[in-house]
């Protein structure tokens, strides 16, 4: 197979192209947890791990390739007319922030990547917070959009067949109430894959509806835009997205696994007063979480997001939960975004049946949904922090709801299990 082989003929020029062009192919929550790390711990240090839950095995000469693209990175920086679009669609960050994003390089000193013998892939990224922050999605995009130039994914698709499926998909989203937006950059087909995803998406929404013998229907759902700040510039769509569970990873070192969402909460609407309300909350599954939720935090906030467990029962979790602080759910937002596809989103949105404003994140089922190819199941998460540089270095593990989403030191995670029931 081609594809084991050192460069082999797959490896054509368009693999050698830079794959990150653009300052903005980064998810929004990078910014908004970027500027939230410069206020809160500005002195932090951490480390990152690439985790692939798949075990891929990559061919010979990945690292290299990998490398290559990393170093393009240096010469990715900010324009004009992406801190214009911010300024104006991403109102809460402060007009100082883009002085900073100004002056920001991406620097590939700052990542380390190897490859082991069998093949596998091996990716840490270490330094100040507030700078490393934002190499997760870019590494995770170049790792999946190189696998699928490498596997010869691209010598099938067919872009044609590909915008029909994406016209299918949307209309069954929109004519089912669905309320959903894209958040698909981090295991996408290609930048030219999701580009195209999106312009169907919002073209096909932009119509109003649909119309048959019986006469116009309006869409009852709607496509709220993309976590992709680019691509939400280039279509003028909002740039979606919550806050991310390293803020929790990281804190849980600073004030314990019982404290830590309340602390991360309290600091987050500090920093954005009340904006950007949709906190993420299964870092260490719910029980920690619904356990001090006060009713203080659980008004500030416009609502949660379900990203592990079975979404009905957490659904239900929720709502006992705002009821018991005397909140009426209905007033609150709960987006789901835990592996999606449509249908199963549907059968979700049924379930909720008006309780609560439901809306979705969909990511690899719309931007690396093509046949005859498999997507990558590949993460970048937070393994390790210390507040200062002259403090002492401590695990960071995430546990969520489920138990494939668990990461980092397995001792740690272990004792925290044990600790918390």
């Amino acid at each position: 197979d081609g594809y084991y082989d050192t460069f082999s003929s797959l490896l054509t020029a368009k693999a050698m192209q830079q794959i990150i062009r653009h300052f903005t192919d980064n998810d929004a929550y990078t910014f908004s947890c970027q500027y939230y790390v410069l206020q809160t711990y500005p002195r932090a240090e951490v480390e990152y791990t690439f985790f692939d839950r798949n075990k891929t095995v990559y061919p010979k000469g990945f690292a290299d390739l990998l490398n290559e693209q990393l170093n393009y990175m240096r010469n990715v920086v900010i324009t004009e007319e992406e801190i214009a679009f911010m300024q104006k669609k991403m109102y809460y960050l402060p007009k100082w922030y883009f002085i900073f994003l100004r002056g920001y390089r991406f620097n590939p000193r700052e990542v380390t990547v190897s490859q082991s013998p069998e093949g596998h892939l091996d990716i840490s990224i270490r330094g100040k917070w507030y700078s490393t922050i934002m190499w997760e999605m870019p590494i995770l995009s170049i790792v999946s959009e190189l696998t699928h130039i490498l596997r010869g994914d691209n010598n099938s698709y067919n872009a044609e067949r590909e915008l029909d499926r994406a016209s299918l998909k949307t209309r069954k989203i929109l004519s089912n109430g669905l309320i959903l937006g894209d958040m698909g950059t981090r295991r996408r087909f290609s930048f030219d894959h999701q580009d195209n995803i999106i312009r169907t998406m919002k073209s096909i929404y932009q119509t109003g509806g649909y119309e048959d013998a019986e006469g116009f229907h309006p869409w009852s759902g709607k496509f709220t835009g993309t976590s992709n700040v680019y691509f939400a510039m280039k279509y003028d769509l909002i740039a979606i997205g919550t806050m991310s569970h390293q803020l929790i990873e990281f804190e849980e070192n600073v004030s314990g696994i019982y404290e830590c969402n309340f602390n991360v909460m309290k600091k987050f609407s500090d920093v954005y007063d009340g904006d950007n309300g949709i906190f993420l909350y299964d870092c260490f599954g719910d029980k920690v979480f619904f356990n001090n939720l006060s009713k203080r935090m659980a008004m500030m906030f416009s609502g949660l997001r379900v990203d592990s467990g079975n979404e009905e029962e957490q659904t239900e979790k929720i709502i006992s939960k705002y009821k018991s602080l005397g909140i009426d759910p209905a007033t609150k937002q709960v987006v789901f975004s835990n592996g999606l596809n449509i249908d199963r989103a549907i059968e979700i949105h049924k379930f909720v049946n008006g309780r609560m404003k439901d809306s979705y994140g969909m990511g690899t089922f719309l931007t690396c949904d093509i046949e005859n190819c498999e997507p990558m199941n590949i993460v970048v998460k937070l393994t390790s922090m210390r507040i200062t540089e002259k403090r002492e270095w401590h695990d960071c593990v995430k546990l969520s709801n489920d138990k494939g989403k668990t990461l980092g030191n397995p001792e740690k995670c272990a004792y925290l299990l044990k600790l918390i029931g």
